[in-house]
C-alpha cells in the first residue's frame, strides 16, 4: 500500500477491497430460499450461510471494513438481520443499489464507491453464494490474481473441470500461458462461451484449455471502470451523473441491464485467467446439491427426518415432518413446514418458474418461512385469521425488541421459557413461566431478555389489521427504520 499526501492529510491507497454481490433471491432454491431468505442465507451445505462462508473465506486477505456487500436497499435489510443474528452485524459495508439491473450496473456501482474511498484500490468481486471447499487454495489463488491485477489486467479465476458439466459457463484459454505469478499460470483469455450441451461439455473436456467460469475476478477500480465506460455508454451517463451529485434512482434509470461477461469482459483485450483447481461449485439448483454434499451407496443425498426404501440418485431434504419416500429415482423432494417441491432432477431449473406461478396466485410462500429471524431472534407464525394472529417469538439472551407502538392492534403475551422484562407505557415489570401481560393498541412498549437463556413467549394480536407493517419504532438498538 501507499501513503498519499491531501489537503486533508494523508490516506492509504492501493489497499485491497471486495465487493460481493448478493442482490439475487436464488429462486431454484424454492422452498427453502423466499424473497425474505434469499439462497446466500441459507445454510444449504454446511454450518454457515453461504454468504458467511464467504465472508470468512476473505478474512485472510483483508480487514473487515475492506469488504463491501453489493445489493439492494430491501435484500440489505435482510442480510444486516442475518448476520446480526450471527453476531457479524458490524463487519461489512453495504453498497446499495435501488433496484437490480444485472451484474455490470452492480459491478460499475461498486468500482465507484470503492474508487471514491481509494483511487487505487484493487478489488475482488465475488459472488455470495457459491461453496468453495478448499479455503487456503482459494486465498493463494486469490493472491496471485492481485499481483496480477496490479499491471492493470483484468483477471478472471477459471475452475479446471473435473467432468462434463452443462450448467456451467466456459473460458477458452488462449495458447501457451503468458507467465507464472506465485505458482499460478496467468493466460490470455480467448472466449468465454456460453452454458454448452452435453456434445461440446465432453468436447471442451477432451480439448483442454477450457475452464468452468467462476464469475471469482480481480482488477483495480479505475481499470474495471475505463472499460466499463468504454463499452456500455448508459452506464457511462449514469456514473457521470453520480459524479455530478445526481440521486442513484436518476442515475440508475438508464444503465444497462446487462451481465459483466456479456458488457465489458467478451470486448475486452487484457483479460486473463488463472486457472485453479480448488472445489469450486455456483449451487445453481437443487441438482447441484448431488456434486456438494455426501451421498450414500445408492447416490441419495438426504438430510433431516427422511426414510426411504429403495430410491436412487434422488436429492430428499426433510424438515419437521417425516418424508417417506419408496422407490425413487432421479427425484427431488424439499419439504418445509408450510411448502413441499417434488420434481424430477432434469427439470430442476424450471423450479424458478414454480415460485413465478406461486407469487402470480398470490400465495405468500413465495415471500417468506413461517419462522422468520430477525436481529434480536426469530419468530414463527402459528396461526392467522381474520382479526388475529399467533406467534411463538423467541428473544436471544441480553438482546431486545425496538421501543414501538401498533395502530391497529392489541398484544398478549404468554412467558412460555425464560424471564421476560416488558416495558409498557411508564411501566416496566419482569414476568417468568406461565406469566402474562396485555398490550393495548397504541401504548409504547418493548420486550426484553435480561438473563443467559433464551426466552420463548407466545403472542396473540388481534385487530383490524395485523401485519407487520403495523409499527412505529421509537428506539431500536439495530437501527432498523
Amino acid at each position: 500500500m501507499k501513503k498519499k499526501a491531501t489537503g486533508k492529510g494523508t490516506r492509504t491507497t492501493g489497499g485491497f477491497y471486495a465487493a460481493i454481490l448478493a442482490g439475487g433471491i436464488g429462486s431454484r432454491f424454492w422452498p427453502l430460499s423466499r424473497e425474505t431468505a434469499p439462497k446466500q442465507v441459507l445454510k444449504v451445505a454446511g454450518d454457515e450461510s453461504l454468504l458467511r462462508a464467504t465472508i470468512r473465506r476473505l478474512e485472510p486477505l483483508m480487514p473487515h471494513e475492506c469488504v463491501n456487500i453489493v445489493t439492494s436497499a430491501a435484500q440489505a435489510e435482510i442480510i444486516r438481520t442475518h448476520l446480526a443474528y450471527d453476531g457479524i452485524a458490524a463487519l461489512p459495508g453495504y453498497i446499495i443499489e435501488p433496484f437490480g439491473r444485472n451484474t455490470a450496473p452492480a459491478i460499475a456501482l461498486a468500482a465507484f464507491r470503492i474508487q471514491e474511498k481509494d483511487p487505487d484500490a484493487i478489488m475482488a468481486v465475488l459472488p455470495a453464494d457459491h461453496i468453495i471447499g478448499d479455503g487456503k487454495s482459494f486465498v493463494k489463488t486469490l493472491k496471485a490474481a492481485v499481483s496480477v491485477a496490479q499491471d492493470d489486467r483484468l483477471v478472471t479465476l477459471g475452475i479446471a473441470p473435473t467432468s462434463p458439466e452443462t450448467g456451467y459457463g466456459y473460458i477458452k484459454a488462449h495458447g501457451k500461458p503468458l507467465n507464472k505469478v506465485n505458482g499460478f499460470e496467468v493466460m490470455r483469455v480467448d472466449s468465454f462461451v456460453e452454458k454448452p450441451d452435453m456434445r461440446r461439455a465432453k468436447q471442451y473436456l477432451k480439448d483442454g484449455g477450457y475452464y468452468w467460469n467462476s464469475g471469482i475476478f480481480a482488477w483495480k477500480a479505475s481499470v474495471i471502470l475505463a472499460e466499463i465506460e468504454k463499452h456500455l455508454p448508459g452506464i457511462r451517463a449514469g456514473l457521470d451523473a453520480l459524479r455530478r451529485g445526481a440521486p442513484i434512482e436518476d442515475a440508475y434509470k438508464g444503465m444497462e441491464a446487462i451481465s459483466i461477461d456479456h458488457g465489458v469482459l467478451e470486448k475486452a483485450k487484457d483479460m486473463v485467467v488463472i486457472p485453479t483447481a480448488f472445489d469450486w461449485s455456483d449451487v445453481g439448483s437443487w441438482r447441484s446439491m448431488s456434486d456438494v454434499l455426501p451421498s450414500d451407496e445408492r447416490g441419495n443425498v438426504i438430510r433431516g427426518r427422511v426414510v426411504e426404501i429403495g430410491s436412487r440418485n434422488s436429492i430428499i431434504f426433510g424438515c419437521e415432518r417425516l418424508v417417506a419416500a419408496i422407490g425413487l429415482e432421479d427425484f427431488i423432494i424439499v419439504d418445509t413446514p408450510d411448502a413441499t417441491l417434488v420434481c424430477p432432477k432434469d427439470r430442476a431449473q424450471e423450479v424458478k418458474d414454480i415460485v413465478g406461478l406461486v407469487k402470480k396466485k398470490g400465495y405468500s410462500e413465495y415471500e417468506h418461512h413461517r419462522t422468520i429471524n430477525r436481529p434480536w431472534g426469530s419468530y414463527t407464525l402459528l396461526e392467522q385469521g381474520q382479526g388475529y394472529k399467533i406467534k411463538k417469538i423467541c428473544v436471544l439472551p441480553g438482546r431486545r425488541l425496538s421501543l414501538q407502538m401498533h395502530a391497529h392492534r392489541s398484544e398478549h403475551w404468554v412467558v412460555i421459557s425464560g424471564t421476560a422484562r416488558v416495558q409498557r407505557g411508564e411501566e416496566t415489570v419482569e414476568i417468568g413461566v406461565n406469566q402474562s401481560t396485555y398490550i393495548p393498541r397504541g401504548v409504547k412498549h418493548r420486550l426484553e431478555n435480561p438473563v443467559d437463556k433464551p426466552l420463548e413467549i407466545i403472542e396473540v394480536q388481534n385487530g383490524a389489521i395485523v401485519e407487520e407493517d403495523d409499527i412505529v419504532r421509537f428506539d431500536d438498538d439495530f437501527a432498523r427504520q
